[in-house]
């Protein structure tokens, strides 16, 4: 009997000394070496003492390492997770643009096309004359056939009436192009009211929102272009994402500038080995 105490004394004593246990292994490389599946049945806590239990972090907090020889930390990280069947954000892209269009303006005219289809040419003219804000040109790459594409458009509209005293218009429209084609255009219509004392001038701001769905994989080319409808005097002077004149005092470019944001969003799936 006194043998087998003084064996499991002897044991424990190694144990001790050697610092490590080994679970599914007899040679633990580690203070507690664990080699097979883990079932935690409780909270999980860190930094403890001999005098206190540790922390078991807060509600919806992660565990992350401080690497090697300092201990874990719970974290409160700003992360979506995505589920199975949800649309991700992949990439934004944002453009600016302050030489804009001028080659519409006093003297241009209007191509009086009032329609327009998904698909028309930006080439054909019988589709309207449509002039590019080159600036706002973008490329990038689908990945995922199941998708969201949303355009965001904004830019400043200038006109000036030959006469500051009379009420002159001029309708026009600007659309967003995806590989030469159209995908979404607004029409709208600037009028000039008598308002001698911008000696004539009116401005405006257009917006256009849009969201194509399920675009084809592959290389994409946007671009934003506009065009004159009509107009009540032939003479008017007239510019898209920039003003008129630089000698006015009512605007410059950087106030009537183009932006242009595309949001590609795609379908999350998730694959099983």
């Amino acid at each position: 009997m006194k043998k087998i105490i003084y064996c499991c004394a002897a044991g424990l004593l190694s144990l001790c000394a050697n610092a490590q246990v080994g679970i599914g292994t007899s040679s633990p490389k580690s203070t507690l070496d664990v080699n097979g599946k883990i079932t935690l049945r409780k909270e999980l806590r860190v930094g403890g003492t001999s005098d206190q239990t540790g922390d078991a972090g807060l509600n919806g907090q992660v565990l992350v390492s401080q690497g090697e020889g300092l201990p874990p930390v719970w974290k409160s990280l700003n992360i979506s997770f995505m589920e199975e069947g949800q649309y991700k954000l992949i990439n934004s892209y944002l453009s600016s643009d302050q030489a804009g269009i001028t080659t519409l303006s006093n003297g241009i005219a209007a191509d009086n096309v009032y329609k327009n289809n998904v698909g028309d040419d930006i080439t054909d003219t019988s589709k309207g004359k449509w002039s590019k804000i080159a600036g706002l040109e973008n490329n990038f790459v689908i990945k995922n056939g199941r998708n969201r594409l949303t355009y965001q458009f904004q830019t400043g509209i200038e006109m000036k009436a030959p006469d500051a005293t009379v009420s002159e218009s001029v309708t026009f429209t600007c659309g967003v192009f995806r590989n030469g084609r159209l995908v979404a255009v607004r029409p709208d219509k600037v009028v000039s009211n008598n308002n001698t004392e911008k000696s004539g001038i009116q401005d405006y701001i257009f917006t256009l929102n849009y969201t194509e769905q399920n675009v084809p994989v592959g290389a994409q080319k946007l671009e934003v272009a506009c065009r004159k409808i009509n107009t009540s005097n032939l003479n008017s002077q007239f510019a898209v994402g920039r003003n008129v004149s630089d000698v006015n005092t009512v605007s410059n470019a950087f106030t009537l500038e183009s932006v242009m944001k595309i949001d590609v969003i795609e379908y999350v799936t998730y694959k099983s080995n």
